[in-house]
Order: C-alpha cells, then sequence, then structure tokens
C-alpha cells in the first residue's frame, strides 16, 4: 500500500465514527424535539384547561353576584367610575312605581371569592357600566376605552376564547345574568404563560444536555465499539504493506483471538481475515519451496552442465588443430564452438541468477563510477565498432558502495543489450552524474534506436524476456542480461528503470552514493 493510502486510512475511520455519531443525534434531535413538543403542548392544554376552569368558577360567582336584587345588602362598590374617575358615593335611592328603593347594580368585582387578576365588566342595556381589573393588593385597576369597547362588542354566548388586550392576554366568557346584564368574566393567559415558559426553558435544556451527553458518551461508545475493526484493519493494512513477492507471510501477521470470534460482526470479519491469510501463506510457502526446488534444479543443472559443455568446446577446438576438414565441416564444428559457447553463457547466468537470489549482501568497497563506465564503452566500442559510441559525465568522481565485478557487469550488459538490439550506426550515450539531491548516482544508457515495444516494457527486467520484435537481435543474447542488471542493482540498494519510445530509449541506474550529502532542493 502506498503512503498517501496508509495514511488516509485513519481519516477514513474517523469518517465512519462521525457518520455514525452524525446518524445517532440525527435520531436523538427530531426525537428530542417531538418529545419536548408533546410535553409542552400537554402542559399548555393542562394549564389552559384549569385557567378555563377557574374563569368558569370566577364567571358563575361574578354572574351570581351581579344576579341579586341590587337592594341593601349590596355594599359600595369598589369601582372607579369609568366617566369621572371619582369614587362615587353610595347612589341614593328612588322610587319605583311600586314605591320600592333600590341601590345601583353591584359591580361583579365586588363578588367574594374572586381572585387577584381576575377582569370583570358589566353591561347593561348595552352599555359598560362597571369594568376593571383586581389587583393583589384587592384594588380595581381601569381598563383602557380600547379595552373596554372590545370587551363592550363581545357576544354573550358563553364562549370561553382568547382576547388581546393593553392589560395583556386573557381568557374571557361573557354570560347573560338573570337580571338580563351581560356580565364578563377573564382570568390572564400569565398564569398558563409564566408556568409554560418554566416548563419550555427546562425542556430545552434538559434536551440540550441530554443531546451533549448523547455526543460524548456515543463517541466514547462508538470508539470503544470500533477499536476491534481498528486492530483488524491495522493487521490487513501491516500485511498489506508486506512484499509477497519475496517473503512469507510473518505468524504475527494474524487478527488476535479476541478479534476472531465467528459470533459477531467484527469477530466475524477477523475470522474470515485469519482464514485468507492462512491462506495466503500456504500459497507463498508452496510457491517458495516450489522456488527452492526448482533454484536447486537450475543450480544443479548448470553445475553439471560446465563440465560437458566445456568437453565440447575442447573437443571442437582439438579437431579444428588437429584434423583436416572439409568446408562444410569446419563451418559445422565452427557452429558447434558457437553454440557450445553460447550455451555456456547461459549457464554461467543462471548460476549468477541463482547466487545473486541466496546471497543478498554483496561485498562492498569505493567504486567510481564514472571511471568503470569508461573502461567499460572503451572495450565495447572496440567490439562493436559499428554503433557511435558517447560519455556524458560529471566532472568530479562518483563514488559508490559496490562489488566491483557486480556493477561492472550491470554496465556491460546495458551496453551489450543496446548493441544487440539496435540497427548499426545507432548512437549510444554511457552518462554518469549525481542526483539533485548529492544523495544518489544516477548512470544511465541511452541509444536513439527504434524503441522498445511497450506491450513489453512491464516485463522488460524477466527472466527470458527478449525484444527481438521490436528491436534488432543478433541471436547471441540469452533474455537474462536484464533480469541480471536488475538483480544487481536491487542487491545494492538501488533501483533501475526504463523510459523508451521511438528514438529513444533510456536504462536509468540509481546507486546511493559512497558518501552522501543533504542539499535542499527548491
Amino acid at each position: 500500500m502506498s503512503s498517501a493510502a496508509a495514511g488516509a486510512h485513519p481519516a477514513r475511520r474517523r469518517r465512519l465514527r462521525t457518520r455514525l455519531l452524525a446518524l445517532l443525534l440525527a435520531l436523538l434531535v427530531p426525537a428530542a424535539v417531538l418529545m419536548g413538543l408533546a410535553s409542552y403542548l400537554a402542559v399548555r392544554g393542562s394549564l389552559t384547561d384549569q385557567l378555563d376552569r377557574q374563569l368558569a368558577d370566577a364567571s358563575q360567582r361574578a354572574t351570581s353576584f351581579s344576579g341579586t336584587d341590587g337592594f341593601s345588602g349590596g355594599g359600595p362598590s369598589r369601582r372607579t367610575d369609568q366617566q369621572t374617575g371619582q369614587q362615587p358615593s353610595q347612589e341614593p335611592s328612588h322610587e319605583s312605581s311600586q314605591g320600592d328603593t333600590r341601590t345601583a347594580p353591584p359591580d361583579p368585582l365586588d363578588a367574594p371569592g374572586q381572585a387577584a387578576g381576575t377582569l370583570n365588566a358589566r353591561v347593561d342595556g348595552g352599555t359598560l357600566v362597571h369594568s376593571g381589573i383586581l389587583d393583589a393588593k384587592g384594588e380595581v385597576t381601569a381598563l383602557s376605552d380600547a379595552d373596554r369597547s372590545r370587551l363592550q362588542s363581545l357576544a354573550p354566548d358563553g364562549t370561553v376564547h382568547t382576547e388581546r388586550l393593553e392589560a395583556g392576554r386573557y381568557r374571557v366568557q361573557a354570560v347573560t345574568a338573570p337580571t338580563g346584564d351581560v356580565i364578563i368574566t377573564g382570568l390572564p393567559l400569565s398564569q398558563v404563560n409564566t408556568p409554560l415558559g418554566t416548563v419550555l426553558a427546562v425542556v430545552t435544556a434538559v434536551s440540550v444536555l441530554a443531546v451533549v451527553l448523547v455526543c460524548l458518551l456515543g463517541s466514547w461508545g462508538i470508539r470503544r465499539a470500533l477499536r476491534p475493526l481498528e486492530r483488524v484493519s491495522d493487521v490487513a493494512t501491516e500485511v498489506s504493506r508486506l512484499d509477497l513477492g519475496s517473503t512469507r507471510l510473518p505468524e504475527a501477521n494474524r487478527v488476535e483471538a479476541r478479534d476472531a470470534d465467528p459470533g459477531n460482526e467484527v469477530g466475524a470479519v477477523g475470522h474470515a481475515l485469519n482464514n485468507m491469510l492462512d491462506n495466503v501463506d500456504a500459497a507463498l510457502t508452496a510457491r517458495q519451496e516450489s522456488e527452492d526446488r526448482m533454484a536447486r534444479f537450475v543450480a544443479d543443472a548448470s553445475h553439471e552442465l560446465r563440465t560437458p559443455l566445456a568437453s565440447i568446446q575442447g573437443y571442437a577446438d582439438l579437431l579444428r588443430m588437429s584434423e583436416p576438414l572439409s568446408e562444410t565441416g569446419a563451418q559445422s564444428l565452427e557452429r558447434i564452438r558457437a553454440q557450445a559457447q553460447r550455451m555456456g553463457g547461459l549457464v554461467s547466468d543462471l548460476l549468477l541468477l541463482t547466487r545473486l537470489s541466496h546471497e543478498t549482501t554483496p561485498a562492498r568497497q569505493p567504486v567510481d563510477l564514472a571511471e568503470l563506465v569508461v573502461e567499460c564503452v572503451g572495450d565495447v566500442a572496440v567490439a562493436a565498432g559499428n554503433h557511435e559510441w558517447d560519455l556524458e559525465l560529471a566532472a568530479e568522481p562518483v563514488l559508490v558502495s559496490a562489488d566491483d565485478g557486480q556493477l561492472r557487469q550491470v554496465v556491460v550488459n546495458l551496453l551489450a543489450n543496446a548493441r544487440n538490439h539496435t540497427a548499426a550506426g545507432t548512437r549510444v550515450v554511457a552518462g554518469v552524474h549525481p542526483s539533485l539531491n548529492a544523495r544518489e548516482a544516477i548512470l544511465t544508457i541511452t541509444d536513439d534506436g527504434q524503441g522498445i515495444d511497450p506491450e513489453l516494457l512491464p516485463e522488460i527486467f524477466g527472466r527470458f524476456t527478449r525484444g527481438d520484435t521490436s528491436r534488432r537481435s543478433d541471436g547471441h543474447t540469452t533474455g537474462l542480461g536484464l533480469s541480471i542488471v536488475k538483480a544487481i542493482v536491487e542487491a545494492h540498494g538501488g533501483t533501475v528503470e526504463v523510459h523508451s519510445r521511438p528514438g529513444r530509449t533510456e536504462f536509468e541506474v540509481r546507486l546511493p552514493l559512497e558518501n552522501p550529502r543533504d542539499v535542499v532542493v527548491d
């Protein structure tokens, strides 16, 4: 797995926790709102019903008190006269047709048992004769003209409804007294709104506190619940970072038993991952055993083939020097010698690859890569004079820590690859220079030939890979040269790459410098 993908892994975990917590809040917040709204409506309905019952009782008291015959005993009114603003004295009695003496109609606010805040008004013959609000001290507060006019227009149908007055919002009821007068009674809605505001504040505070607690506890719970999944993910991440092409799967890279219980969801994932890793390990073990057997076979076969091949070549030389041969026989014998020599080179390359695959630490010493390239190019220029050979070297020595013989073979193989797979007259340039950060030596072998088939590039460093379809070959290649280059370079801690297009093919080898320097590159 790349470092970018590994770095993004914790972010994916955080996003999962965030999504789960968001889902929890998405369910909790609407539920809290609905519960709060239901509580608010229930309390408001209950308080409103209670207020309406109190209003009915107050209206009954006011109506009963105002429905008396009005003779003496009603007592003087506490009401301030709405027209004059003066406290009236006992109104004088007057003679009726029968000679009875009557007092003024009583003020409903004088009814016994009326609570503070009660509003009462009396309409006699369409005229509001008494109105006011009883305060906490038992005094009467006069109403504004607008409120008196609004109350005077109420229909005496006994319906309870809400009126928005200048004195505040009231639940009011207008009824007809036995005397024919209209008695209006009201109670302030503050008796509902005040406790309702308290309930709303409490419900809001509790809901907010519940959401905060759920966020904290939910986040802790989600992290705790996801911890086994994170451990399983860590194991999978560690395995993904292993180079399974060259190593077996370590026994430590397994999900712990506590996270591999198939009885739960996360445990089922861990159990399945362990089974998969066991299968992968078994496959890697079988592959490694097969490769080991093949390597032993190749090594043994190559070693055993060297002696008969040397004998064939020796007897061919003996026949050529000691026996008179016809022209056809001489050509056949020369062909035998050439093929024996080619097979000997193939056997030597196979032995070298086998040794490199088992000996990963080459003998090292300081080697001037530029000087080594000059010597190799000089040698190949003599053998392949039909190519144009050039050098592009750094002004100073480029020292690397390497096995001189193996590094020389890298250069020789790359030069031979350029010679064997390009046409005569091709320009081949060998370059050596340090990298921009002064920590690596860079060796490049560049030619202006036909280029490499793009389909061949991904496997160009594989064994027995030949580029005959796109680059000329004289039939003397074994297909192992670039494999040897890759094995030697990687054994020295370096890298090798190829970039090719028609008219330009470049092999680039990077090796650690003997004395690297830290250079900041803009």
